[in-house]
């Protein structure tokens, strides 16, 4: 194969990750019409269309879905051949980074990163994804996402997994309006605040209809970021997970966890990437980074796989 069929498979490869032809030649650091013309050639090379518009995105057609997978993972492993992944160094590294997250990982989860990435003097532009669970696992395969957390389970070959933290759900309340000791009837005549599911913590519904207390729910939020500020000014009770309920005691100081009257525990918040033959040396250096930070040490076996 020779060098320009190379650039012109790479060029799909990018086309397909950004979805964009201007993004494309950004990357590429090339001109839009330089991937245009490219693409004229790949579309005559394998009789398809491989992208349409559809506003200003480059939606892939079938055939070009059934392509991006093995040609991705030939064009790594020819530059994983020809590069030396050991000589990546983090400092002054100021490449784009984009990590996934749901908004309860965004309040969590940045704080430390952040901390990890000033420990080692790398000043990447680092992106804050919201994570929807439906498109996660595309997003990563095709590098929309460099590295992913969610308690959302993808069981497929085509991603790198490990747990990092085990969740666990407490009851989250005001000092002014502090719960009874942890009992069957702790929750008598306490109103709840709801957060909507798509984060992946659908613990907290399930208990609500299980323990008969969905008619006890005053308000229905989309984020946990609204949890605790409306828990200072009333008597509500929220679902939290421990580690985020840790969080917002540290913000306001006026709120208190309780322990739940019956067991309350998750699948755990897992780190997902690509395969690691498809991860360039700076994503697996960014992938070490965010499990060391984000880890509490239950899994470090798991983690050191």
């Amino acid at each position: 194969m020779t060098e320009a069929d190379l650039n012109q498979l790479r060029t799909f490869v990018v086309l397909y990750e950004m979805r964009s032809l201007t993004g494309a030649a950004d990357r590429l650091h090339v001109t839009q019409p330089t991937v245009s013309y490219t693409l004229a050639r790949l579309r005559r090379r394998f009789g398809d269309d491989l992208f349409r518009r559809e506003g200003h995105v480059m939606v892939p057609t079938p055939r070009a879905t059934q392509l991006f997978g093995p040609l991705h993972e030939a064009l790594a492993q020819i530059d994983a051949t020809v590069s030396d992944s050991a000589a990546f160094e983090p400092e002054g590294f100021d490449g784009e980074l984009t990590l996934g997250l749901t908004s309860i990982g965004e309040q969590t989860f940045l704080p430390p990163i952040m901390a990890a990435l000033g420990r080692q003097h790398a000043t990447p532009h680092l992106v804050a994804k919201r994570l929807d669970a439906g498109a996660a696992e595309e997003e990563l395969v095709r590098g929309a996402i460099d590295v992913a957390l969610t308690v959302s389970v993808m069981d497929t070959a085509r991603l790198w997994r490990t747990p990092v933290r085990g969740v666990e759900y407490v009851a989250l309340a005001s000092r002014e309006h502090p719960l009874p000791p942890t009992g069957p009837g702790m929750f008598d005549g306490r109103r709840f605040i709801r957060v909507s599911t798509r984060g992946g913590h659908v613990f907290p519904q399930q208990a609500l209809v299980e323990h008969g207390l969905v008619p006890q729910v005053a308000l229905t939020v989309e984020e946990h970021s609204t949890v605790p500020a409306v828990l200072v000014s009333t008597d509500l009770v929220a679902l939290l997970p421990r580690h985020v309920a840790d969080v917002f005691c540290g913000w306001f100081p006026s709120l208190e966890t309780a322990d739940l009257p019956w067991p309350g525990a998750s699948s755990p918040v897992a780190l997902y990437t690509r395969r690691e033959m498809n991860l360039s040396p700076a994503q697996r250096w960014f992938r070490r980074l965010v499990l060391h930070a984000v880890s509490s040490g239950e899994f470090t076996d798991d983690a050191q796989r």
